[in-house]
This record gives C-alpha cells, sequence and structure tokens, in this order.
C-alpha cells in the first residue's frame, strides 16, 4: 500500500496550528475557534442573508440511523418528470432498511442517539455531505463543504435540545493533496465554531486507487450534552400546536443527486447564471448548510418547545412526522414561506411534482419547531428582531403531512 506519511503529518501539523484543536495526551482543552475563511467567495456567504431579504419583498408560496445514497445514473432518455429515485436514490428502500435495523437495535429512528449519563443524555449524530462533494470537485471551492458536514451532524443533535461539545471528522483520498485537504478541514472548523463545539479530532485515509484523482469523502461524528428533564422528544405534543420554519440557505446537503440529475437535463453548466438571479448555479447550490444550533438553543431556553425536526432527506413529507405522538400530522400552510429561486428552477427544469419536491428537498426551510400556540407569537416576534421565520402550520389529528 502506497500511504504518504508525510503528507498525513504535514495535514495533521495544519490542523493542530487551528485554535479549535488543542490536544494534550487524552485529555481535550477546548479553546476559541478557528479565524473566518479566507479563500471562499464573497458572494457566497452572505447568500442566506440575500434570500432572507428577499423574502421580504416577495413572499409566496436512542441511536440514530441515517440513510442517503450517492449514485450516478446516465440514462440515455430523461424521463418526462423527474424523480429522486430516477436519480438513484430509493428513499423507500432506506426506509425499509431503517425498520430492519430497529428489530435488531430497538429503540432507533430519532435525529440522533440518546445514551444515559448520570442526570443527562449524551446525544450522538452522525452524517456525510453525499454528492454535494461532486459539485466541491466541480467548482473547486473546498473551503464550505466541511460547514456542511458539521452541520449535518449538529443539527440533527440540537433536535432533542443538545448542546453540542465535541465533533470528529473522516477524511478519504486515494492521494492525500495536503493544501486541498486543508481548506476542507477549515470549512469544519468554521462549522465547529459557529455550533460552539470543539473539533476533538478525525482520520485521515490515504487509499489509493479507490477514489478518482483529486476526489474524496468525508463524514462527521456530533456529541453534545442535555439534561434529562430537559429532552426535546415531541411527546407533549397536541392538536393546535403551532409549526414554525426557520429559513434554509438553500438546498443545504440533501437531494444532489437529483439536482446534478437535472443540471444535466437542462444543459446548463455550474458557471451559468441561475435564472433570474445575479449568482451562479454553481454559487447557488454549494452554498453552505445553516448551522441552527445557537438559535435554536436560545429559543429552547425560553420554553414553549415541543418539538424539533431538521428538514434533510425526505423533506417536509419525512422528516416532520418523525416528532409526532401516533395518530398526529401536520398541516402545512401553502404559501407561508419564502421558497428560494433555486428550488423554482430545480422543480421547473426537471419537471418535477409538487409532492416529489416536498419528499426531496427542505424547499427553503430547514428547522421546523413545534410549539404551544401561547408561545407562538413570542417566539416569532423574538426571533424576526434578528432574523426570518415562519409560521408554516399547525398540528392536527390524523397521519402524514397535508397542505392547504
Amino acid at each position: 500500500m502506497n500511504t504518504s506519511c508525510g503528507a498525513n503529518l504535514e495535514l495533521s501539523r495544519c490542523i493542530a496550528a487551528s485554535p479549535v484543536c488543542h490536544f494534550k495526551s487524552s485529555i481535550f482543552e477546548p479553546r476559541s475557534c478557528v479565524p473566518k475563511l479566507q479563500d471562499f467567495s464573497k458572494k457566497l456567504l452572505p447568500l442566506c442573508k440575500d434570500i432572507n431579504a428577499r423574502s421580504n419583498r416577495e413572499r409566496s408560496i436512542p441511536f440514530s440511523v441515517t440513510c442517503s445514497a450517492s449514485q450516478v445514473d446516465t440514462a440515455a432518455d430523461e424521463p418526462s418528470s423527474l424523480t429522486y429515485k430516477d436519480a438513484g436514490v430509493d428513499i423507500d428502500a432506506g426506509s425499509e432498511l431503517v425498520k430492519r435495523i430497529a428489530k435488531m437495535a430497538p429503540g432507533i429512528g430519532g435525529f440522533g442517539g440518546l445514551f444515559p449519563l448520570g442526570d443527562s443524555y449524551l446525544v450522538a449524530g452522525t452524517d456525510g455531505v453525499g454528492t454535494k462533494l461532486k459539485l466541491a470537485f466541480e467548482t473547486g471551492i473546498h473551503d464550505t463543504i466541511g460547514i456542511d458536514l458539521v452541520a449535518m451532524s449538529v443539527n440533527d443533535i440540537v433536535t432533542s435540545g443538545a448542546k453540542p461539545l465535541f465533533f470528529l471528522d473522516y477524511f478519504a483520498t486515494s492521494r492525500l493533496d495536503v493544501d486541498l485537504a486543508e481548506k476542507v478541514i477549515k470549512g469544519i472548523v468554521d462549522g465547529c465554531q459557529q455550533s460552539d463545539c470543539a473539533l476533538l479530532g478525525g482520520e485521515t485515509a490515504e487509499m489509493p486507487d479507490f477514489y478518482a484523482e483529486g476526489e474524496y469523502d468525508l463524514s462527521g461524528f456530533a456529541v453534545g450534552i442535555v439534561k434529562k428533564d430537559s429532552v426535546i422528544d415531541g411527546k407533549n405534543i397536541k392538536v393546535g400546536d403551532v409549526l414554525i420554519g426557520l429559513p434554509s440557505s438553500g438546498v443545504h446537503s440533501n437531494g444532489f443527486s437529483l439536482v446534478r440529475r437535472v443540471l444535466k437535463q437542462s444543459g446548463l453548466s455550474l458557471k451559468d447564471q441561475l435564472p433570474g438571479e445575479s449568482i451562479t448555479l454553481g454559487e447557488a447550490l454549494i452554498a453552505p448548510t445553516v448551522i441552527y444550533v445557537k438559535q435554536v438553543l436560545d429559543i429552547i431556553s425560553k420554553g414553549g418547545v415541543k418539538g424539533i425536526a431538521h428538514i434533510t432527506g425526505g423533506g417536509f413529507t419525512d422528516n416532520i412526522p418523525r416528532v409526532f405522538p401516533k395518530g398526529l400530522g401536520a398541516l402545512i400552510y401553502e404559501g407561508s414561506w419564502t421558497i428560494p429561486p433555486v428550488f423554482k428552477w430545480i422543480q421547473e427544469s426537471g419537471r418535477i411534482e409538487d409532492a416529489e419536491m416536498m419528499r426531496t428537498f427542505n424547499m427553503g426551510v430547514g428547522m421546523v419547531l413545534v410549539v404551544s400556540p401561547e408561545a407562538a407569537d413570542r417566539i416569532l416576534m423574538e426571533v424576526e428582531k434578528t432574523s426570518i421565520a415562519y409560521r408554516i402550520g399547525e398540528v392536527v389529528k390524523g397521519d402524514g403531512v397535508s397542505y392547504s
């Protein structure tokens, strides 16, 4: 096996030099996180703010298992109406696997896994960024994919009310390019800063012939903590409770197998402008996932939050019902939030049906809070002092998600 110990050592020095990482024997001492990224296009980081600003003008319409797929099919004849399954991702198969695993490990299915520790629970989550990596390879933008990696795990564990403590990463490639890997790690460190957790360590794997030249894969692991009497578990949700949506920055880190199929079918490239907008398709699609940790923990601290759903793969359709007691469903108010232009382009270019869009993408809402009616107005008013939040629906009798 032809691995480069020297390259790994150099990368370790780069990571260790960051103030977010501090190792001393087996004890970690988290310090203040790294400086802001330097290389990233100035257009991208303000994207979420741009979308939020436009929304005021264009209002319209305990162990966890996460299943994802990263498969690229190249069919000669594209279907008239694309689906996620056409792009190689079968959500139903993923759900079936979770059911089978549940028979072997009862208790799975939440956004994060809970492990009892004294009067608290440790809450753990793991995830990757799927085929969004392909966009990083094609655009050459590697400094923010690490933010996505952190976001996917810490956003999951905060749904239980847990404060993230630390994060670990896994970076695998055929030949280690230290400069490229350092950019990726800088993004991870920035994500840890945004979520106020320590980058405790990780693994760099160099596996010749396993990945294409210049490509790599990522996975991440986050652990947080919450007092047992403060766990957000959805058990007290009832009919009439209010659904509050927090805006996304765009596609986040799910649905990219379908996005890439749509891009191919459209005949456009990542360098082309997003129709009607001032940014390119590549910039709109690579925009980093919003990390909701600090905002959500602040909202929780003021009371009234009963359940939280992180809107990832499965969209509204599969994720919101995960936090409900049996016999309850969600009624979503159509037109109650702003749908970012990138989703409108995806749907029109791929001729994708509404139901498929709602089951694949976040559609502009990355986190949904289920709150009591008494707390809803207060939460909305407080959030809107500094950001944007939407009253997107309510809890009703029944199952699943309906729209009106």
